[in-house]
């Protein structure tokens, strides 16, 4: 089924936890959303994903619907994201406890800690 990225913002404004910090940016005619300034969501024709790493993404998968997000067939999966069932939409209070996992692994420094670390170059000085 075919979502509207405008339609899922209403059903997640709706059920998202309103201790944190919300932003929506249209994104590649979808819009990625932002929990405390780290995109953890991504609204699109294919759903509503929600970025998640450990348990909380095995758990989330195990759910009857949900699946890694794919925005198109033969595009890459994602290893991170996963669409949340179609019914979970209409129930904000478990829609809401995915979202309050999501930025909050989105604000931890565990999320992170599997980017590399990139040093700063010394530049020489002219000789």
């Amino acid at each position: 089924m075919a979502h509207v990225p405008a339609e899922l913002q209403k059903k997640m404004e709706a059920a998202m936890p309103a201790d944190v910090v919300w932003r929506f940016r249209p994104m590649f005619g979808g819009i990625g959303v932002y929990a405390n300034d780290k995109m953890c969501v991504s609204l699109s024709d294919v759903g509503l994903a929600v970025k998640l790493s450990g348990d909380a993404h095995a758990e989330l998968l195990k759910l009857k619907g949900a699946k890694p997000l794919q925005y198109e067939p033969g595009a890459p999966v994602s290893k991170t994201y996963v669409v949340v069932p179609d019914a979970m939409l209409a129930d904000r209070r478990k829609l809401g406890h995915w979202l309050a996992l999501a930025a909050s692994q989105a604000g931890s420094k565990s999320a992170d800690s599997g980017k590399k670390q990139t040093k700063a170059r010394r530049r020489r000085a002219p000789t």
